[in-house]
């Protein structure tokens, strides 16, 4: 989402974050949280998040191997190795970060429980602006690469 040396927020993840802002009361009315982790510290994170008028629960695991363990984030040198596991497949990647997500569920006692992890276009079914466009005669028109039509929404 958001690596340490970013000035801003990636936009095919910007782009899954603005569709799931507006889901937060329905989620919470389920007993359910979202909330976006991302690798900068929480000043670059919360300044983004401001500035993009999400709403959402957010999380920095700055100095931490959180999004490196689930897959979301790749050690330097890896990716141009061809080594970075990513949507549970070793190449190359990109970027140093990539859109995942992971369902987790919290015991009584407090215990954290880890329950699933999707990425890449296991992530498709829950963008709602790809539901939308899927709908239309021209789908989402990714002629020259896909997402390369995706800009942060205050871009457009």
């Amino acid at each position: 989402m958001f690596d340490p040396n970013w000035e801003a927020g990636c936009k095919s993840c910007s782009f899954w974050t603005d569709g799931f802002d507006r889901a937060q009361p329905h989620l919470a009315a389920c007993d359910t949280r979202l909330v976006t982790v991302a690798r900068a510290p929480w000043p670059k994170l919360a300044a983004f998040r401001a500035r993009m008028g999400w709403r959402g629960a957010w999380a920095s695991s700055h100095g931490s191997d959180f999004n490196l363990d689930f897959g979301a984030s790749f050690e330097p040198g890896e990716r141009e190795a061809g080594r970075a596991v990513y949507n549970y497949r070793e190449g190359s990647f990109p970027a140093p970060e990539a859109p995942g997500i992971s369902s987790f569920s919290r015991r009584e006692d407090r215990t954290i429980l880890y329950h699933y992890s999707t990425f890449a276009r296991g992530l498709d079914p829950m963008n709602p602006v790809y539901q939308l466009l899927d709908l239309t005669a021209k789908g989402r028109d990714e002629g020259d690469g896909i997402m390369s039509w995706v800009k942060l929404h205050d871009e457009y």
